[in-house]
């Protein structure tokens, strides 16, 4: 039974190891294909924004239509290609996953709903009268393991970080860590669950003052 528990746990290490090389990438390069395509899109055909500005979550809504289609454009072709090489993938992953929830909130989410039910009718890729976010839902969770656990070994920012000499700990998440991730992921979620979005604010800013105080 020890040999047999002993085979199971090398297995799993093993994979892991290769997962830390191929799985991250994977997401990348999927994620890297769908904004570039988006953003190629962008950059070779009209503004449409202007018919929908209105939609647009404060203050995005008074941003210039040109400006905010602009901005789109260059985030998904430089997130894009930050995604294909996995350079500066954290901050990347983020801005795509703030502009992906920005464009759910804008054109993908029901315009009312009065129940769980209801609202996940627009679970789906194409719009019957009750949204159409099954897309972009897909893609921001895509875009999760990337920002929490980073782009993988088969990545510039990890042959940065080896290049440094830096050797990382894996420390545990504690409250700050905690706290930062509900801050950070809560502030957008306000855009489309108002209420589990400043949930997310108050307990990741209560978590951040308790490590504060906790240090002091």
């Amino acid at each position: 039974m020890n040999r047999l528990t002993d085979s199971a746990l090398d297995l799993r290490d093993r994979l892991d190891g290769v997962g830390h090389w191929l799985a991250p990438l994977g997401l990348r390069l999927i994620l890297a294909w769908e904004f570039w395509e988006a953003g190629i899109e962008k950059l070779r055909g009209e503004n449409w924004f202007g018919g929908i500005q209105s939609q647009f979550p404060f203050p995005l809504n008074i941003v210039p239509a040109d400006l905010s289609w602009t901005m789109a454009t260059w985030a998904e072709l430089l997130g894009a290609l930050a995604l294909l090489f996995g350079l500066g993938t954290r901050f990347f992953a983020f801005s795509l996953f703030v502009l992906t929830v920005v464009a759910t909130a804008a054109v993908h989410w029901p315009a009312e709903w009065n129940s769980l039910g209801e609202l996940w009718q627009g679970y789906a890729i194409r719009d019957t009268g009750h949204g159409n976010f099954k897309l972009p839902l897909l893609f921001a969770l895509m875009l999760l393991p990337l920002i929490l656990h980073g782009p993988g070994r088969l990545s510039l920012d990890a042959l940065i970080v080896r290049m440094l000499g830096h050797r990382s700990e894996q420390p545990g998440g504690g409250a700050l860590g905690w706290g930062l991730v509900l801050l950070v992921s809560g502030l957008p979620l306000l855009m489309l669950l108002p209420a589990v979005g400043l949930a997310a604010v108050v307990l990741g800013l209560a978590l951040l003052i308790a490590h504060r105080f906790a240090r002091a």
